[in-house]
């Protein structure tokens, strides 16, 4: 399947920098693209100055999932210093570059969960159970890089996690975004925090203990009152420590996911965090019998996180079994993303909830987009992953076959350039 080389010597190298020497005194780009009278585009690459670092992958497809749904086949990638500096159809490679072979495979973004919580590398919960909001709580204590939950992730094909706290309480906390490095440091392994907020609007915060938590329209006021108290720091110009993050959800400098199950709850979430407050919002889960109003949801112009249920079966008085990002994406759903909540959904099988998707209806290649660049646009990441762009972070993935395909395995996974998980060097995981 995969061939690794080294570059074909000095003679090569001193061709390319003699050819190239007037492109780097007059500051021009790295990589050129030359037109050949057959139409081929080959790319021409500045050899590597002291101290850099490259890669280049050949894949049979490359499946960039760009705002212009670019796919090359075959195609060539090229990394330098982590970001992708450039994709095209063939190129010559300068020494010093490692170069990747996969004439048979597809490569794609690597994959980005927005509902996990295997960040301990526990399959226990992180929740603060006093009170019935935590503006102040944050998961990053708790973050654990590389553990073997994520190790097995990374085996399924995912490179950036929200880590989250658990469903415990209305206002969760705040979560951490980070990558599946696995022999890093947090600051390695972190791109922000506090990444954004953590709410759980129905369902599973409902206290029983008596106090006013107790029903639905006590949790919605409990919300919004916390939600008013940030609004008015902001515009009275207070700084009040315990919702200094909250405040910054109000002023859309963080995003929030919000946990809501059913039809009972997600038009109410919608219009709290849509239209009462203008937040940079998701709506998670969203399954059951919640695409029944869906239209209402996405009318709003909130986000779904889909899953860990993608079908309806149990409660469907449809006589069939339901597709649920199907129907999110008949009633015009924009930007739908999918979720395991790992561990309910183990992590290393977020391509599956995309998969079984689209066996239950939904567009396949829609559904790969939902793995990639969908969540992170709506968490506002999308200008580092998500995609196969020239100066994002070499974030991708080789998979053995199509990507949403469950025979499909992966080869190797490249987080900011570097080699996390080789099948052929560190065995098959999943």
């Amino acid at each position: 399947m995969r061939r690794s080389v080294q570059t074909r010597g000095f003679a090569l190298a001193v061709a390319a920098g003699l050819a190239l020497a007037s492109c780097r005194a007059t500051n021009e780009p790295s990589v050129r693209t030359v037109v050949h009278d057959d139409g081929t585009r080959e790319l021409v690459i500045r050899p590597l100055a002291t101290g850099e670092t490259g890669l280049v992958v050949r894949a049979g497809k490359i499946v960039t999932c760009d705002a212009a749904d670019t796919l090359l086949a075959p195609g060539v990638l090229v990394v330098r210093n982590g970001k992708i500096e450039a994709l095209g159809e063939t190129c010559d490679v300068p020494d010093g570059f490692t170069v990747l072979e996969f004439p048979d495979a597809t490569l794609a973004p690597g994959l980005v969960d927005l509902h996990t919580h295997i960040h301990s590398g526990s399959f226990g919960d992180i929740n603060d159970m006093v009170l019935p909001v935590n503006p102040e709580f944050r998961t990053s204590p708790t973050i654990v890089p590389g553990n073997r939950l994520i190790r097995r992730g990374l085996s399924g094909g995912v490179t950036t996690l929200f880590g989250i706290p658990g469903s415990g309480t209305s206002m969760s906390g705040f979560g951490v975004l980070y990558k599946s490095k696995l022999d890093s440091t947090y600051e390695e392994a972190v791109m922000a925090d506090p990444g954004g907020l953590k709410v759980a609007q129905d369902s599973n915060p409902q206290r029983e203990a008596g106090d006013f938590g107790v029903g639905r329209g006590a949790l919605s006021w409990i919300l919004q009152n916390v939600n008013d108290r940030a609004k008015a720091a902001v515009r009275d110009g207070q700084v009040e420590p315990g919702l200094a993050n909250l405040a910054k959800v109000h002023t859309k400098e963080l995003p929030i996911l919000i946990h809501t199950a059913g039809s009972d709850g997600i038009t109410n979430t919608a219009r709290m965090w849509r239209v009462t407050n203008d937040t940079r919002s998701t709506l998670s889960h969203g399954c059951f019998d919640a695409w029944k109003t869906s239209k209402a949801v996405i009318d709003i112009g909130m986000t779904v996180n889909n899953g860990p249920r993608t079908i309806e079966w149990v409660s469907s008085r449809e006589g069939r079994v339901i597709g649920i990002s199907a129907e999110y994406l008949k009633n015009g759903a924009k930007n739908l993303s999918m979720n395991t909540d790992s561990p309910v959904v183990a992590q290393e099988e977020l391509a599956l909830q995309s998969a079984m998707s689209s066996r239950y209806g939904a567009d396949d290649y829609t559904m790969l987009r939902a793995l990639t660049i969908h969540p992170a646009i709506a968490f506002g990441i999308d200008d580092r992953v998500g995609s196969l762009e020239p100066g994002k972070d070499a974030d991708l993935v080789v998979w053995s076959g199509w990507p949403l395909d469950p025979r499909s395995r992966v080869e190797l996974a490249v987080i900011d350039g570097g080699i996390e998980y080789d099948r052929t060097r560190d065995g098959q995981i999943f």
